[in-house]
């Protein structure tokens, strides 16, 4: 009984190690929502460096643009390569992509550094939810895909506070000095600790170890051999637009169009839009701080919510909510605002997590990595848009208050179009789930 209960002990720790590597990737992600916008100031004041408004604009959509290509190639890659490799390349790019922003010469330098680092992080983002979701239950696929994006907004608010400490003393560089350090500690880590998905293994037909992994992870694969022929496999991308599917990838990709839009637009001009409502600097910022806790909060309940009632019913009601407390925001109330805030927090970053779950669910193993590339490079165009249509607000003097009232619209367009996906529960046969309970 001992034996048996220490190694499930030591099956579940195998699994969470997998997680938290996949968590310590996707934080990456959030140090580059952060790290740019909190170092315009100081780039903008290093005149030698000689960057103005309207290049640190072309810089910051080159690395979106960056993103956007890097999920929708190394996705699709993934599928075709593994989750393993794919997620180890992606982050060494990336990470050696920021270092060498750390020594750009000029602006045109530091843009196509941003852009290629852009590259590398777009494939991590996809590939871990990937992974994360083949090492976990079934019945925990909703919290598994919100739960490893906290390290998205845990990563925004380290990166901040780490701009507080870093700017000052040692200027804009050091900032992407220290995004590469990571690296020096996971990716070592990666290399030991992060097995091949054996959902994957499965589907290109090496059984073998795939149930080595699944035994030392404690998940069962499915009893019924696979085909032993990779070359007959699906094209993942050909499978996004099976006609059994198809309606279910359109609303998935508008959707996430819409959830990222909100994520970007907001996270850039909060604080602006705050302020042309009428409350002080200083409490617009708190306001941001507030808008991420929020956020990491949402995650942990909207995860939850998820397992019960589905990734697709919680995502349309988590839309909803965003847009209803977007739109309450224009309300001016002097303390009430805080909890407002929050709740959007919670509600607007947990939505477009909630599509990934959903991605996740409904495509099978061998055009997962693919889909979720797809949903998270199509996201990556709406996070472009979401800067400019603030800007565009701002810019016509009407950003209170109808710049919550857009931004609310977007967030209602995102629950009408997940609405429109097929209601049904696609979970493959392949997909491995926990053998202990």
């Amino acid at each position: 009984m001992n034996s048996a209960t220490t190694t499930a002990g030591t099956k579940t720790r195998n699994s969470m190690i997998v997680v938290a590597l996949c968590w310590v990737a996707v934080l990456l992600d959030g140090f580059d929502l952060v790290v740019l916008g909190a170092s315009i100031p100081s780039i903008l004041d290093d005149t030698a460096f000689g960057a103005d408004t309207a290049t640190i604009t072309a810089i910051s959509t080159a690395g979106l643009v960056g993103m956007t290509i890097g999920a929708l190639t190394i996705g699709t890659l993934t599928d075709m390569l593994g989750r393993r490799w794919s997620l180890m390349v992606a982050v060494l790019a990336f990470s050696i992509l920021t270092l060498l922003c750390a020594f750009a010469p000029n602006p045109a330098v530091f843009g196509l550094l941003r852009f290629l680092a852009g590259v590398g992080l777009g494939g991590a983002l996809p590939t871990a939810l990937a992974l994360v979701n083949e090492f976990t239950p079934k019945r925990k696929a909703g919290s598994a895909s919100t739960t490893v994006m906290t390290g998205y907004h845990v990563g925004a608010v380290a990166t901040a506070v780490l701009a507080l400490i870093l700017l000052e003393p040692y200027g804009w560089r050091s900032m992407f000095i220290a995004g590469a350090i990571p690296a020096l500690v996971l990716l070592p880590l990666m290399f030991r600790y992060l097995p091949e998905s054996p959902a994957y293994l499965m589907v290109k037909g090496r059984r073998d170890e795939a149930e080595k992994i699944a035994a030392a992870h404690g998940l069962e694969l499915d009893a019924e051999p696979v085909d032993e022929k990779p070359a007959t496999r699906v094209n993942p991308i050909k499978a996004l637009f099976d006609r059994s599917i198809v309606r279910t990838s359109i609303a998935i990709w508008v959707t996430s169009f819409m959830g990222l839009l909100l994520v970007y637009g907001l996270n850039t001009w909060l604080p602006t839009i705050m302020r042309e409502a009428g409350y002080e600097l200083g409490a617009a910022l708190t306001l941001l701080l507030v808008l991420n806790t929020g956020a990491i909060v949402g995650l942990l309940v909207a995860g939850r919510v998820a397992n019960k009632i589905g990734p697709r019913t919680a995502a349309i009601i988590w839309f909803t909510c965003a847009a209803l407390f977007l739109a309450l925001l224009s309300i001016k109330v002097p303390y009430g605002v805080y909890v407002l805030v929050f709740l959007a927090g919670c509600f607007v970053f947990s939505a477009q997590v909630l599509v990934y779950a959903l991605t996740s669910a409904v495509y099978p193993p061998e055009a997962r990595a693919t889909a979720l590339g797809w949903s998270a490079g199509i996201g990556r165009l709406g996070a472009i848009c979401g800067p400019v249509l603030g800007g565009a607000l701002l810019d016509a003097d009407l950003a209170s208050p109808w710049g919550f009232y857009a931004f609310a619209a977007v967030g209602l367009l995102g629950a009408i179009a997940i609405s429109t996906s097929k209601p049904q529960r696609r979970e493959t046969d392949s997909q491995p789930t926990s053998a202990a309970r």
